[in-house]
């Protein structure tokens, strides 16, 4: 399978890729820095540096045939929907999802997968979903916290994935199941069951993200309670790095790849099925 991966910072959502499988032929960052940690550890990978400018034609100029692109994935800036900002939504020129969309229409990938903060599903969630199925994809989403993968801390993300073809809703279906199986602390996954209500696996009672969100206590596999912090401490005055801000900056809008491994996994098993 071969990937499209937009907003790509320094390559958290790639790695993940490559960890499952997948063979990323195309970049897009228009940051400086992240760019160089990419054209590091993606050495043959083209970078594009605008999303406003991207189309199939400027693909095909960089050797990527866009009829060969299995899935466009991509973590869309944050700052739109953070709680951390002034969260001005659609009002503010950072929100970028209709400029992955326009990508997606345009190249029509199999697969698509986003990924946004928490709080993004309290917010244009349903704008999402909704453009999604309208451009003939059915979408399923998650929150899926950090610590469900055995980081140190919560970092909840909001992860949307979508299928085209002609079983849909099974794909759907399996995608959750599939999910959910690789993630060890499977409760710790809330499944998006429709006007932004979420439900934990083996529970009927639905939940707002920003109820979950605020949440600080979780229990993992072994039922001993433990209180997780809401982001890693990364020490933003320490000596002794080089590129600090630079670097901080980078780590703090990654993706955990450990985080939405479990996605790719679950796409690459789905269709090695599909196709034996």
């Amino acid at each position: 399978m071969k990937a499209l991966e937009l907003f790509a910072g320094i390559g958290g959502i790639a790695l993940a890729e490559h960890m499952a499988g997948i063979e990323v032929v195309g970049l897009c960052e228009f940051a400086e820095f992240p760019q160089r940690v990419l054209r590091k550890n993606f050495p043959d990978v083209p970078i594009f540096a605008d999303v406003k400018k991207l189309n199939a034609s400027e693909l095909e100029k960089e050797g990527v045939n866009p009829g060969t692109i299995d899935i466009i994935s991509g973590g869309f800036p944050c700052q739109p929907f953070s709680v951390a900002g002034r969260r001005k939504g659609t009002a503010d020129d950072r929100d970028l999802w209709p400029e992955m969309f326009r990508v997606i229409k345009e190249v029509r990938p199999t697969w698509i997968v986003g990924e946004n903060v928490a709080n993004f599903a309290n917010m244009e969630l349903d704008r999402t979903l909704f453009d999604l199925g309208s451009g003939g994809y059915e979408a399923q989403s998650f929150i899926i916290p950090a610590c469900a993968v055995a980081a140190p801390h919560q970092r909840l993300r909001t992860f949307v994935v979508a299928h085209a073809n002609g079983h849909r809703q099974l794909q759907s279906q399996r995608i959750v199941q599939d999910v959910r199986r690789r993630v060890g602390n499977s409760s710790a996954v809330l499944v998006n069951t429709g006007s932004q209500r979420w439900q934990a696996r083996h529970n009927n009672e639905h939940r707002d993200v920003t109820q979950r969100e605020s949440q600080r206590q979780l229990s993992p596999t072994n039922g001993t309670p433990a209180v997780w912090q809401p982001e890693p401490q990364l020490g933003r005055v320490a000596d002794g790095i080089s590129c600090r801000m630079d670097r901080l900056t980078g780590l703090g809008n990654a993706v955990v790849p450990q985080q939405i491994l479990p996605i790719f996994q679950a796409i690459v098993s789905i269709e090695n099925g599909v196709k034996s």
